[in-house]
């Protein structure tokens, strides 16, 4: 009687590679990842007396106040466009991208509380950041719809209805780019804390090379660098469709598109590489 024998290997390596999204595995926490929303909403206006209410009143402010400085005393907001719905909408998109960004920023040292102690796809956490703000986008736009309205009604603005559709797709992109520079900067973070400081203020300076409280030059190296900074087009849509006014360029746009792919990739991929011994660092 012969008997057979049979050998088994065993190869242990690693489940994530530098570029895998695990959208299978993500898309089965999807429960967490509201979960999580609804945290960030939360935490945000914890302990506050007027809570949500600062989701209507920060943009507000920040638009009458930029009505006040540049357009006002400067001199700086676009002809032909009324000057506090032309912040209030600048400033909606512009708080969309800036939240991407920030809140992201600090996803391994703001959590590792939980990533030590269970495991889940890490990846849950920076696309519920991008979730929330974007639920922040569309409440703060409806004191913009509030305002356009009014001026609707005056005949002093006219919106490119035709282009509301592709508002979808641009905010896609900015959310996109803003959680790729989120991603990097997280994971930087891990071994340089003071990185976590340093972006909020980048991202303040980023804001004034970005046309958000004066619109796009129409010549010159400010327009050049303005085009350059990958937020500026698709800033530029939307602006185009809400408020009639707004320079979109192709091919400007498709470098701006390209840019934002090899951000995310890059994000992704160190994002990967620095979750499996974050722990030992942070």
């Amino acid at each position: 009687m012969n008997i057979s024998s049979n050998k088994y290997h065993t190869h242990i390596s690693s489940k994530h590679k530098l570029f895998s999204l695990n959208l299978k595995e993500t898309w089965k926490y999807r429960d967490l990842i509201w979960l999580f929303t609804k945290r960030t909403l939360f935490v945000s206006y914890k302990q506050t007396i007027l809570g949500p209410l600062w989701i209507f009143l920060n943009p507000l402010v920040s638009s009458l106040l930029y009505a006040f400085v540049f357009g006002g005393m400067a001199g700086l907001s676009p002809a032909g466009v009324p000057t506090i719905l032309f912040y209030l909408t600048s400033n909606a998109i512009w708080i969309f991208f800036s939240s991407c960004v920030n809140q992201n920023a600090s996803t391994f040292t703001a959590n590792a509380g939980v990533f030590g102690k269970v495991y889940f796809p890490r990846l849950t956490v920076p696309i519920s950041n991008m979730i929330s703000a974007i639920i922040q986008f569309f409440v703060q736009m409806l004191l913009v719809v509030g305002f356009m309205v009014y001026y609707l009604i005056v005949g002093q603005v006219s919106p490119i209805w035709w282009a509301w559709s592709l508002i979808p797709v641009a905010l896609l992109h900015l959310g996109m780019f803003g959680l790729g520079v989120g991603l990097i900067v997280s994971s930087m973070t891990t071994k340089y804390r003071d990185l976590s400081i340093l972006v909020t203020f980048g991202v303040s300076l980023w804001m004034y090379i970005t046309p958000v409280v004066y619109g796009l030059p129409a010549d010159g190296a400010l327009r050049t660098v303005m085009l350059i900074n990958p937020v500026t087009q698709p800033m530029e849509l939307i602006r185009y469709a809400i408020l009639g006014q707004g320079t979109i360029l192709p091919l400007w746009y498709g470098i701006s598109a390209g840019v934002t792919l090899l951000v995310l990739l890059f994000g992704i991929m160190i994002f990967n590489k620095v979750e499996r011994n974050f722990m030992d660092t942070v």
